[in-house]
């Protein structure tokens, strides 16, 4: 499974201007459901932190994965965000997270939705990766990142 074949650049913010754990996952969520009309972004914001309830999936080192199931999603969705001064995120460390990557799939895809999920985990245990990705100022140059590290795992 490709990320880049699932991540769209118009789902890439390169600069997140939110500050907080509901501001984040609203800004990557709606990047997702903005082009889809009915798509509710508090909706599926509040179906998100009901997941983080469950457990921080701010993973450490700086990464957080959000995840969920949306009833009105009928395909893995993956946008990704980047917070240079890092937001609060409960993560299991402790650290504030810059690298965001929000996967919203279907109720009837688990398996693509941890096989997702196990992709980016270990491509994103690359430290090179992850600074590759924080050094990078656009959308393209994000992208190229992406692709390279996901051809090579």
């Amino acid at each position: 499974m490709k990320i880049a074949g699932i991540l769209k650049k118009d789902f890439i913010i390169e600069r997140l201007s939110s500050r907080n754990k509901r501001d984040v996952l609203e800004e990557l969520a709606g990047v997702i459901l903005s082009g889809r009309p009915g798509y509710d972004v508090e909706e599926t914001v509040n179906i998100l932190l009901g997941r983080e309830k469950l457990g921080s999936t701010g993973i450490g080192d700086g990464i957080a994965i959000p995840h969920g199931k949306v009833a009105i999603i009928d395909e893995l969705c993956v946008s990704f965000g980047i917070s240079q001064e890092g937001i609060d995120f409960n993560a299991m460390d402790g650290r504030p997270v810059h690298l965001f990557f929000l996967l919203l799939a279907p109720e009837n895809a688990a398996g693509k939705h941890l096989k997702m999920l196990a992709k980016l985990s270990k491509m994103l245990k690359d430290t090179a990766f992850r600074n590759d990705l924080l050094a990078a100022r656009s959308r393209d140059e994000i992208m190229r990142v992406i692709i390279e590290k996901d051809d090579s795992c």
